[in-house]
């Protein structure tokens, strides 16, 4: 087997695990500040999409519920369309975030793993960041930012 990458981030968020938990697996907070709906029952095994907001309904990426233990661990399988009901193998990721509290603030680790290559690496080190700088701001102020960060040049 190939090997691959991983992207790991780590932020501080002035929030409860139990407030980031629900921005991360409510379809309206995620939309809020992902520009995506999650949408999954947040079981183990059980499937999950990121859809568009914009009425389509199509999910640009997919996968499966590795593991929910609320509000602390969630793991879940990345991949593109069609590809998500593979747990493992070429095209398919895994993504944890992991939540832990610590007196008024959470510390927030995404780790992104089995990354094919740099370019790929690169591509989330970006998207991330912006994903989770949107996240930090809704839980912090009440607002996502005033502009989506993933479409800055």
């Amino acid at each position: 087997m190939p090997a691959t990458l991983t992207f790991r981030y780590v932020t501080y968020l002035a929030s409860a695990p139990e407030q980031v938990w629900h921005a991360l697996t409510d379809p309206e907070l995620t939309a809020a500040f992902w520009g995506h709906s999650n949408v999954s029952d947040w079981q183990p095994g059980s499937r999950w999409e990121h859809r568009r907001t914009d009425g389509s309904g199509v999910a640009d990426v997919e996968g499966r519920v590795v593991e929910s233990a609320p509000p602390t661990r969630l793991v879940t399988t990345w991949a593109e369309p069609g590809k998500g009901a593979a747990q493992e193998g070429p095209g398919v990721s895994t993504v944890t975030f992991g939540i832990e509290p610590y007196e008024e603030i959470v510390r927030l680790t995404l780790t992104h793993e089995g990354l094919a290559d740099e370019a790929e690496r690169d591509a989330a080190a970006q998207g991330w960041a912006a994903v989770l700088a949107n996240l930090k701001t809704l839980l912090e102020t009440g607002s996502p930012l005033p502009r989506e960060p993933w479409a800055m040049p």
